[in-house]
């Protein structure tokens, strides 16, 4: 190769090549809005598989070149009908092996929140439907969730309510 380039990389047509796997990168987003004393989620229905049927976070795969926060609100847009225009905080990243049956990937996760009174939504996209789900006073909601979001947010509703 002649670029003294390290083990595992290579470079050809112009252009680097490595040996070694990389994850899908994924955003998803905790979306909360309704008064204090009664907090709901957006969620969506997935329409196709995996967990086609199942509630899940809105979210999907980062395009090339996107930056992550524009992802996470074209996602919401295409999934919900939300153009959300407010704060999109990075709280995390999730990749665990196993996470998504479709291979290994990486989610960035993103918190919003619209405030107390809740917007309209729709389905759009590959979600069959949008909605707002109300939180248990533990911070669930009582559907079963797609891939980890139950862990998802569980850890993000622990981090706002003690921050």
């Amino acid at each position: 190769m002649g670029r003294g380039l390290p083990v595992g990389i290579g470079y050809t047509c112009g252009m680097y090549t490595y040996e070694f796997p990389r994850p899908a990168v994924s955003v998803d987003i905790v979306l909360l809005g309704g008064p204090r004393e009664e907090r709901s989620v957006l969620l969506v229905r997935r329409a196709f598989e995996p967990f086609a049927g199942w509630w899940a976070l809105p979210g999907g795969f980062v395009d090339e070149g996107e930056r992550l926060v524009d992802a996470a609100r074209r996602e919401l847009a295409e999934e919900t009908c939300v153009a959300f225009a407010g704060e999109l905080e990075q709280v995390g990243a999730w990749g665990d092996p196993g996470r998504d049956p479709r291979g290994w990937t990486v989610s960035v996760v993103f918190r919003g929140d619209v405030g107390t009174e809740l917007v309209e939504v729709c389905g759009g996209d590959d979600a069959a439907e949008a909605m707002w789900h109300r939180l248990g006073n533990d911070g669930t909601v009582p559907v079963p969730l797609a891939f980890d979001h139950a862990d998802i947010l569980a850890a993000v509703r622990s981090s706002s309510m003690n921050g």
